[in-house]
């Protein structure tokens, strides 16, 4: 490995270089962490450039956790490995709504990566606990649709192994499990209802595991307000954090993406079919000519 992964062993001729600058452009720089780092470390980098005309007073570094925990399953689920090949092979000229990438680079193990990446500040992050009204997703629904449209069946996703992987063996081991914890865990908390639902679910993994969308397409597969930066006026959003990238139908993003943020009981009960239809518009809008019934046949499994 040739890189750094962390601030403290980068340089300024290094960051510089990667910017396209030459040595001695940029005079120093400081790091200081940002988010919350489940899976990754992040830090916003502050640039002292020696002729700051036009170049980015800051960029943001993302970097592999420093928790032993976080890298295994990053190397068992190739987290690291679709987020770079996202942002080398696919970002650039897309359209989608997501970060400038400066520069990305992972090594052999599939776990010591860089990102350097453009600083979208003020935007803000989403707060999936808060929740999000349907009108506050609309930007969402929109950018979401523009990654779904950049493959929409489209047999050039078959040439990418890291958008192919096929992760039911791992699901099959390990969703059982993880039910039964979350089960005993939220047992005072939700329904009987719910949980039975989810139990059912269980029971069923091998026919949901092995149901054939309507349409297969690069999907974001943890589309959630956490995982989208907003502008201040909300108007607008940007996608972050691609580590769980996959194939499948566009539909269940959007599922997710409403189920996880509407707070509201009675306006998320309404919101399905409002938020499918916006998504199917905007697709629209890109030049695919979705079947909608199939579609909405996803949207309810993903539901």
């Amino acid at each position: 490995m040739s890189f750094p992964t962390a601030p403290q062993a980068m340089t300024a001729d290094w960051i510089a270089d990667k910017l396209g600058q030459p040595k001695g452009a940029l005079k120093g720089f400081s790091a200081a962490a940002i988010g919350t780092g489940q899976m990754c470390d992040s830090f916003r980098l502050t640039l002292d450039w020696a002729d700051g005309t036009g170049l980015p007073p800051t960029i943001v570094a993302k970097c592999p956790s420093h928790d032993e925990a976080s890298r295994n399953i990053a190397a068992l689920t190739a987290t690291y490995v679709k987020e770079v090949s996202w942002y080398r092979e696919l970002a650039a000229g897309s359209g989608v709504a997501a970060p400038h990438c400066y520069h990305a680079d992972i090594a052999d193990n599939d776990v010591d990566f860089i990102l350097l990446l453009s600083d979208l500040a003020p935007a803000r992050q989403g707060d999936q606990l808060a929740g999000l009204g349907l009108a506050g997703l609309a930007p969402c629904i929109d950018a979401a649709a523009g990654l779904h449209a950049l493959l929409w069946n489209d047999a050039r996703a078959d040439a990418l192994p890291w958008l192919n992987r096929d992760t039911s063996q791992l699901v099959r081991a390990l969703f059982p499990g993880l039910y039964e914890g979350f089960r005993e865990r939220y047992a005072g908390r939700l329904d009987r209802d719910a949980l039975d639902l989810g139990a059912g679910i269980v029971n069923r993994l091998d026919a949901y595991l092995k149901r054939t969308p309507s349409a297969r397409t690069i999907v974001h597969g943890d589309l959630r307000i956490d995982n989208i930066l907003f502008a201040p006026d909300g108007a607008r959003c940007w996608l972050v954090d691609w580590q769980t990238l996959g194939r499948s139908s566009g539909a269940t993003d959007i599922a997710y993406l409403v189920g996880t943020s509407i707070a509201d009981p009675v306006e998320r009960a309404a919101a399905d079919r409002a938020a499918f239809d916006a998504w199917i518009s905007a697709l629209r809008a890109r030049g695919v000519e979705p079947d909608e019934a199939g579609l909405w046949d996803d949207y309810r499994v993903g539901a």
